[in-house]
C-alpha cells in the first residue's frame, strides 16, 4: 500500500486526484491538505466525492507518515514551499505546478512516460507535464524522433474551463464563457518551454533546433513553434491541431506506421486511422492522436482531458512507475458514449 499527501488539496485537480486514488487498490490518502478548509469534509468541497469518502481536510501535513506527496499547488508555490519546510529524505514528490519541468539545478524528472518512462520509475522527485504541453508532444514526438521536423511548427489548441483553475476570473464566469471562445497567451503561453526542451531532447544530431521563441524572439536559425491557445465554452478536455511541413513527400501509410511504431506500447495513447474527437477522451487517462498527409504537410489531431491525461491521471500513472506498479492501475477509466 502507497501512504500519500496532497497539498493544494481543494483545487479542481486535489479533488480530481482524491476521486482517482480512492479507486486505486494500493493507494491510502493519510491526509489532504488545505488551509482554508481544514476540518471541512473533502466532499462538501469536491461534491462529487459525496457518499465516497469522509475524509476531511487537514491544516496539519504529516509528512514523515507518507511515502509521496502530491503537490497541487498553482505555479510558482511549489519552490516556495519546499524552501520553508523539510521533506524528509525517502518522501517521493510529484509535483503538478510548472516548477521544475524545465532542467536545472535540481534532480527533478520530466514525466511524460511516453519517453521518459525508465527515468520516471527511477525517479524520485518528478515534474508532472502542463496539460496543453502533454497534448502538443504527444502529437510531435514520432516525428521529432524521426528528424521530420525541419520547418516552423503551427499549433492551435482549445482548453475548457477548468483549465483555468478554480479560483474565479473574469475569463471564467458562465456568462462570460458559455457561447464563447478567444485567443489568449498568444505566442507566448508559458509549456512552450517545456514543449522545445522535449523536442530538442529527441531530435536527431544533425535536426535543425528548436527555438524556443519566448526566450529568443528574434531568433531566426532554428524551428519555431507557433502556438495559439483558445478559451473554450466547455468544462474539460483539450483538443489540439498541429501543421507541420516537411522537406519530402511521406506517404500517409509511413506516417501512420511511425505514430503506430512510436506508442506501440504506450497504455494510454493511441494512434487513430481517423479524425478524432473530444468526447472520446474526456473523463478518461486517454490521449487519442491522428493524422492527415496533404502532400508536403501532415495535419496531426490530439486529444487529452486537461484534468486527467494532462494533469492527476498523467500523475498517478507516474506514481504508477515509481513504486513499481503496471502502469495502468487504477486509472482503466472509460470515455462517455454521448
Amino acid at each position: 500500500m502507497i501512504n500519500i499527501g496532497i497539498l493544494g488539496a481543494a483545487g479542481y485537480t486535489g479533488g480530481e486526484l482524491i476521486r482517482l486514488l480512492l479507486n486505486h487498490p494500493q493507494a491510502n490518502i493519510v491526509f489532504a491538505h488545505s488551509e482554508s478548509n481544514a476540518g471541512n469534509k473533502v466532499s462538501d468541497v469536491h461534491e462529487g466525492l459525496v457518499g465516497d469518502t469522509d475524509l476531511q481536510f487537514s491544516d496539519g501535513m504529516p509528512l514523515d507518515q507518507v511515502d509521496v506527496v502530491f503537490f497541487c499547488f498553482g505555479h510558482g508555490k511549489s519552490e516556495a514551499f519546499l524552501k520553508a519546510n523539510a521533506i524528509p529524505q525517502g518522501v517521493k514528490i510529484i509535483d503538478l505546478a510548472q516548477d521544475f519541468r524545465i532542467a536545472g539545478n535540481h534532480d527533478y524528472v520530466y514525466g511524460l512516460p511516453e519517453i521518459y518512462r525508465r527515468e520516471i520509475c527511477q525517479a524520485q522527485h518528478l515534474a508532472n507535464p502542463g496539460c496543453f504541453a502533454t497534448c502538443i508532444q504527444l502529437g510531435l514526438l514520432p516525428l521529432a524522433q524521426a528528424g521530420l521536423l525541419t520547418n516552423d511548427i503551427n499549433v492551435n489548441a482549445i482548453t475548457g474551463s477548468t483549465g483555468a483553475g478554480q479560483k474565479p476570473a473574469a475569463t471564467t464566469h458562465f456568462s462570460w464563457r458559455n457561447d464563447n471562445m478567444s485567443v489568449y497567451k498568444l505566442f507566448t503561453h508559458q509549456h512552450l518551454h517545456e514543449i522545445t526542451q522535449t523536442l530538442n531532447a529527441l531530435r536527431p544530431q544533425n535536426a535543425p533546433r528548436v527555438i524556443d521563441t519566448l526566450d529568443e524572439p528574434e531568433a531566426t536559425d532554428g524551428i519555431t513553434v507557433d502556438f495559439i491557445p483558445y478559451r473554450g465554452d466547455f468544462a474539460r478536455g483539450i483538443f489540439c491541431t498541429q501543421v507541420v511541413r516537411l522537406d519530402k513527400v511521406i506517404t500517409p501509410g509511413e506516417v501512420t506506421q511511425l505514430y503506430k511504431d512510436f506508442y506501440h506500447d504506450a497504455p494510454f495513447t493511441h494512434y487513430v486511422d481517423k479524425d478524432i474527437n473530444l468526447k472520446q477522451v474526456v473523463n478518461t487517462n486517454k490521449a487519442l492522436v491522428s493524422t492527415r498527409v496533404f502532400g508536403r504537410k501532415i495535419v496531426i489531431q490530439s486529444a487529452i482531458d486537461n484534468l486527467l491525461k494532462g494533469a492527476v491521471g498523467q500523475a498517478v500513472q507516474n506514481m504508477n512507475l515509481m513504486f513499481g506498479l503496471p502502469e495502468i492501475t487504477g486509472l482503466q477509466l472509460k470515455a462517455s458514449a454521448f
